[in-house]
């Protein structure tokens, strides 16, 4: 049985985003053209960012859990005798001025190799693994990826990324800037919708020149959104799609609710994750922005991101 197994090449990749850590663990297939087969798949909310991204650091209490959880991680790529690691850190690392002190400290403890990737780079992984999920079509869609440092949007179809950028706006920077009350007041909103309009210049620009029709949203509040959505509507949580619709009406439902109640509240909503039961309000204001700027009618849910843009990529560097 071992014989067999040794066979096929094993791939681990990690994805350190700064809310959550994701490692993906894969067997290719023998055959080309085949799927890989998932081996594990697993997420840790480390939370990064809290205490130090708006001050340009990461906090000693951070740092030792974004430690912890690559040991955790090595552990099982050890486990599932892993032939190649990829790993990659995004905003938190990118911007914080200890963030090569991690990276060393990192690979000094587990031997990986963590490569800090820059916000472009970012959004071409995040369009190759949403372009995995969700039939894109010849048409301009705006794809958005909310991660706790940053926020990357593309305009792009199926073939083609018309336009991408990153914009260093990510959920627990707007949470640490505007999340000044819990309920978020009227006031709270506005701030932050102003701080929107004035950040998202570029992006507004492109969307007035390529005019997609769709948002294709990438991330934990997006998942999160489509949970709260399939509670209310009798589906089970446990099975989750790779891509789904989000009607607009079930995302003013959520995001209605999310405004009016508090954290504990919010923590006992159906579909609820313990980690986004704050983030989730103020990366709502930010999603209710890009929708009613972008005139977009349409919400489209896409379950793949930056590590499937990166395992689509190895897939073929393998092939």
């Amino acid at each position: 049985m071992h014989q067999a197994l040794s066979t096929k090449k094993r791939l681990a990749l990690i994805d350190m985003g700064t809310n959550t850590f994701h490692l993906l663990i894969v067997e290719l297939p023998q055959h080309t053209g085949e799927p890989p087969r998932t081996l594990l798949q697993t997420k840790v909310g480390v939370k990064l960012g809290e205490g130090g991204i708006s001050r340009g650091e990461i906090a000693p209490a951070a740092f030792d859990r974004a430690l912890h959880t690559l040991q955790a991680f090595q552990e099982e790529i050890e486990l599932h005798q892993v032939n190649e690691v990829r790993a990659t850190a995004t905003s938190a690392v990118r911007v914080a001025r200890n963030g090569g002190e991690l990276v060393k400290a990192i690979f000094e403890q587990t031997g990986i190799r963590v490569e800090v990737i820059a916000g472009a780079r970012e959004a071409e992984l995040i369009c190759k693994g949403i372009r995995q999920a969700v039939p894109l079509g010849p048409e301009p869609q705006l794809l958005m990826d909310i991660g706790g440092g940053s926020v990357e949007f593309i305009i792009a179809n199926d073939q083609q990324i018309f336009w991408k950028q990153s914009f260093e706006i990510g959920a627990q920077r707007l949470l640490d800037q505007f999340f000044r009350h819990d309920p978020m007041t009227p006031d709270d909103v506005r701030a932050e919708q102003e701080f929107l309009r004035h950040a998202l210049v570029p992006m507004l620009t492109a969307v007035e020149h390529f005019r997609p029709d769709t948002l294709v949203g990438a991330s934990g509040s997006f998942d999160t959104l489509g949970d709260l959505q399939a509670a209310r509507q009798g589906e089970d949580l446990r099975r989750q799609p790779p891509a789904r619709d989000i009607s607009l009406d079930s995302f003013y439902r959520s995001y209605d609710e999310l405004l009016r109640t508090t954290h504990a509240e919010r923590l006992a909503l159906p579909g609820m994750t313990p980690m986004r039961a704050n983030m989730i309000v103020v990366a709502c204001v930010l999603i209710d922005f890009v929708l009613h700027a972008c005139r977009l009618s349409r919400i489209k849910a896409s379950a793949y991101a930056l590590k499937e843009g990166l395992l689509a990529e190895m897939l073929l560097a393998n092939n």
